[in-house]
């Protein structure tokens, strides 16, 4: 797994609409359930990976344009270096963007919640987690945070076509760890 940076996130409870039982909130990658702390883009302050390399510059951007993070919970995410093509059923490498720095900061403090699957389709930022945003929770084990519990079984059901048919891909799995502000 490669370090591809943290984000800030306002993490909301299991939607009505997601039918997983077991599912209490949303530690997804996507901001499709739990929103990134800011539409980040438009500072163009983010790393190769459409994250940031560290947790200061969010605190810098949110300072400089009066946006209150106080409620946010802060993630470091780790990526594996390749990607699924459901298409072809292959592994692809992928980088990052070469025309943003990234380097990663590691954390001092995180802890491992689980594994999110994501979907590249326009190879940039993160765009939708099928296990929150497709209800793929419903038909597969996650934990309370809709997450999986390995990078063993995000792979094994990626490879299976679990993931077919819910968004187009490719699809990149991540390491999801709650951080601390330091």
């Amino acid at each position: 797994m490669i370090p591809a940076g943290y984000m800030a996130k306002h993490i909301h409870e299991r939607p009505e609409w997601l039918k997983a039982p077991d599912v209490s909130d949303i530690y997804s990658v996507s901001n499709c359930v739990s929103d990134d702390f800011s539409d980040y883009i438009n500072y163009w302050k983010h790393n190769g990976y459409w994250l940031f390399n560290s947790p200061a510059v969010m605190r810098a951007i949110a300072t400089e344009n009066n946006l209150d993070i106080s409620s946010t919970k802060l993630f470091y995410y780790e990526v594996y270096d390749l990607e699924y093509d459901e298409n072809d059923g292959s592994w692809r490498s992928f980088n990052p963007e070469s025309s943003f720095q990234t380097e990663v900061e590691a954390p001092l403090d995180a802890n491992l919640e689980g594994y999110d699957v994501v979907t590249f389709y326009v190879h940039t930022s993160p765009e939708c987690s099928p296990l929150s945003c497709n209800s793929l929770a419903c038909e597969v084990k996650t934990n309370a945070h809709c997450l999986l519990s390995s990078f063993e079984e995000a792979k094994k059901l990626l490879e299976s076509g679990s993931f077919n048919d819910t968004e187009p891909g490719p699809f990149r799995i991540f390491a999801v760890y709650s951080a601390k502000w330091r």
